[in-house]
């Protein structure tokens, strides 16, 4: 099988390795490519040996992390790490007070001891091999469709995980790539100990606020610096007080180095999600219903926010990581509507691409015949769940999060518990019982139950608007006291008030507690939020069942899509590259800037002087009184960059990155920490879908401005001797 699958597409990527060189800052590279792209790589500027960015075990892989959900680095052999602000922006909240708040004042540790627990989930994880399981996937999947097939690779992804996981500390997990048409399994130590270092005050790490968001110039201080603990026997363990500074093998080098535009960068991250080989029915849908269905609800969910903390502090500090991510994903899917609106016909462009396929295609004989075909089906079962995808999506928003989420959560994990650990459901075997534990311990600080009745109001009155009536679900309905003709429910507050009410959930023991109890202790309970969970299980499992089974149809398909579209592109020197997937990838490229329209051209870096221009003593703009004098005195002349004669604050370049990348490591030529990659241009945003090399750049925040602040604002000189770095 491995034969027939993979091989195919090493070729494909060495087709189009002589035509990459006008492509070369297109592509989020898996680590194993690297050596394959050597020859671009030495064109562009890399001084390493290619062959290293590849080496898991040596730097400066090893020292790039994921935090699951965004990237960071180690810069110290004292597991100090080095992320963004907003990436650590869920640990600042968890740790502020209205009394406290490290949100708007940040936060330096003076020693060790000082050092504050992160939310008790929080993890680092640090790659350390990845393997090519594509056989033990695939094989004796031919002939099984639908449930069966998914179940299967399940049930094989599982054995792999478990079989990887003996040895104490470690996640792993099993990655598909192309759609299904490689899999590798990822072995990841995974620290569970994550304290709080570093902080800048909001008015730096988040400057220009959401209204600066992926836009440029940027001005932000946008890194915050955790450390990772271990045990004393230097093995991962949860947090104690007595644990010890996790010892990495390698960590990165911040570069004393100038930096100047048309230098080689790259960054090394963790992406989330691209969506570049998607078919048009795919993109339409997203254009027309996905993406405006997400940017209205995202718009009344901070609405509600704001009117039901208004006037209460503790709520708001309970709720400013929610906002944060709200925030950013609004922007995100409006930039990409507005990326998408600026095309010329983008659903045309990918069409006109497919139909393209389909014609080289024809000429393959049967194996271009069957690939057709495929096609053919992949695009009516993706036609068939558009059917009921108001349903798939605001059902089961109205039973996760808050109250009705965790009652869910508590009654499925007694559901799981009674089988086999290799049978449950993914996120409720015994890997996973730290975790739940944790989120039971954390809900505190990011639950009131006022704003959460709010917003599961929200969810139920957007689930009675956007479902038609021959999608509705019996069971919600039931609970709702209505028909499925119904499209409001008279008495709805009361019957929130009444849920609300009747719950203990809000308490963490009593959530707690509930972890250990059996399915016949939670059916058999009177707590009002259990009941809710109790009566929606069966839908909730259905529906389940058929996205499952969904999903294994797809699973037959879009591997020959995808195998058919890399033999398509490599026949044409387009890059060949992995959509992102979460998993370690590696971008490069060069600072430069961009011209986003006629006469007008945006340059590579931000400066300090752009912070007093932009400054109005008003949040977002609202630089602290230090950082101005700071400014004002001239301070820091060692950070300053000769050719602008100032300190450089952020800077742009042309690596291809996405959600996720944020907190990666921008290494120069040497391999050293030149920047931390931390957002996005607006232009850029829709290159998740359809990628424009003379728009699309990343924004990264100037380790040289950083160490300006640690060491003139903020005062962390610690940390800076820690580094290695001199400072004044």
């Amino acid at each position: 099988m491995r034969n027939k699958m993979i091989a195919p597409l090493a070729a494909a990527l060495t087709l189009a390795l002589a035509p990459l060189a006008g492509h070369a800052d297109e592509g989020m590279w898996k680590p194993s490519q690297m050596p394959e792209l050597a020859a671009q790589l030495k064109a562009r500027g890399l001084e390493l040996d290619p062959a290293s960015l590849s080496d898991l075990a040596g730097k400066p892989l090893n020292a790039v992390i994921s935090l699951g959900g965004c990237t960071a680095s180690f810069v110290s052999p004292q597991g100090l790490v080095v992320t963004n602000h907003h990436c650590a922006y869920g640990t600042i909240q968890y740790n502020s007070t209205p009394e406290r708040d490290l949100l708007a004042d940040g936060f330096v540790a003076a020693s060790f001891a000082e050092e504050l627990p992160a939310d008790p989930n929080a993890r680092i994880y640090v790659t350390q091999a990845i393997t090519d399981v594509t056989d033990r996937i695939v094989e004796g999947l031919d002939g099984m469709d639908g449930k069966d097939r998914y179940d299967a690779i399940e049930a094989r992804s599982k054995a792999l995980v478990a079989e990887c996981e003996q040895p104490g500390g470690l996640r792993c997990n099993v990655y598909n790539f192309n759609g299904g048409l490689e899999f590798s399994l990822i072995r990841q130590l995974e620290i569970q100990d994550v304290r709080l270092v570093y902080a800048p005050p909001a008015a730096i790490g988040k400057y220009g606020g959401d209204e600066d968001n992926f836009e440029w110039p940027r001005h932000t201080g946008d890194w915050s610096f955790l450390r990772a603990y271990v045990g004393k026997d230097g093995k991962p363990a949860p947090y104690a007080k007595d644990n010890v500074p996790f010892e990495p093998e390698s960590w990165l080098t911040v570069s004393q180095e100038p930096l100047q535009a048309g230098d080689y960068v790259m960054v090394t991250g963790y992406p989330g999600r691209t969506n570049r080989y998607r078919l048009a029915s795919e993109v339409q849908d997203t254009i027309e219903w996905g993406y405006p269905e997400s940017v209205a609800y995202f718009k009344d969910y901070l609405a509600t926010i704001e009117r039901t903390t208004a006037g209460d502090k503790a709520a708001a500090l309970k709720y400013a990581s929610t906002i944060a991510g709200i925030n950013n994903a609004l922007k995100l899917y409006q930039g990409q509507l507005d990326g998408f609106a600026q095309m010329d016909d983008p659903v045309g462009m990918k069409r006109a691409r497919e139909d393209a396929l389909k014609a080289w295609l024809a000429g393959r004989g049967a194996e271009g015949r069957a690939q057709v075909a495929a096609l053919a089906e992949l695009e009516r079962e993706l036609a068939a769940s558009e059917a009921t995808r108001e349903r798939d999506r605001w059902f089961p928003s109205v039973a996760s999060g808050g109250l009705t989420g965790t009652a869910v959560t508590l009654y499925r994990n007694a559901i799981e518990q009674a089988r086999p650990d290799a049978e449950r459901e993914s996120g409720y075997q015994a890997r996973d019982a730290a975790r739940l534990q944790g989120r039971m311990k954390s809900m505190d600080k990011r639950y009131d139950a006022e704003v959460d009745k709010a917003l599961t109001k929200l969810r139920i009155e957007r689930y009675l608007a956007q479902v038609p009536a021959g999608s509705r679900v019996p069971e919600l309905d039931a609970w709702l006291g209505i028909t499925a003709s119904d499209k409001t429910v008279p008495d709805l507050d009361a019957r929130l008030d009444a849920l609300y009410a009747g719950s203990s959930l809000g308490d963490e023991a009593a959530r707690l507690a509930l972890l250990e109890a059996d399915r016949a202790a939670i059916e058999a309970s009177d707590d009002a939020a259990l009941r809710f969970a109790v009566q929606v299980m069966p839908a909730l499992l259905r529906l389940e069942d058929e996205a499952e089974a969904r999903s294994g149809r797809i699973s037959a398909l879009r591997p020959k899509f995808m195998q058919a579209m890399i033999d398509f592109n490599a026949s044409q020197g387009k890059p060949v590259y992995p959509d992102a997937n979460s998993s370690l990838r590696i971008t490069f490229g060069t600072v430069r800037g961009y011209s986003p329209r006629d006469a007008v051209q945006m340059e590579p870096f931000t400066t300090l002087a752009g912070i007093v221009e932009k400054d109005t003593g008003v949040e977002p703009f609202d630089a602290p009184k230090a950082q101005l004098d700071a400014i004002a005195a001239g301070k820091g002349a060692r950070y300053r960059m000769a050719s602008l004669g100032d300190v450089p604050v952020n800077f742009l370049s042309d690596v291809d990155t996405t959600g996720g990348n944020s907190g990666s490591p921008t290494l120069n030529a040497k391999g050293e920490l030149v920047g931390l990659l931390f957002d996005g241009n607006y232009e850029s945003l829709s290159a998740d879908w359809i990628f424009n090399p003379d728009l699309t750049r990343s924004i990264h925040v100037d380790t040289r401005y950083m160490r300006w602040a640690m060491d003139e604002v903020d005062h962390a000189e610690r940390l800076l001797e820690e580094m290695g770095l001199p400072h004044d």
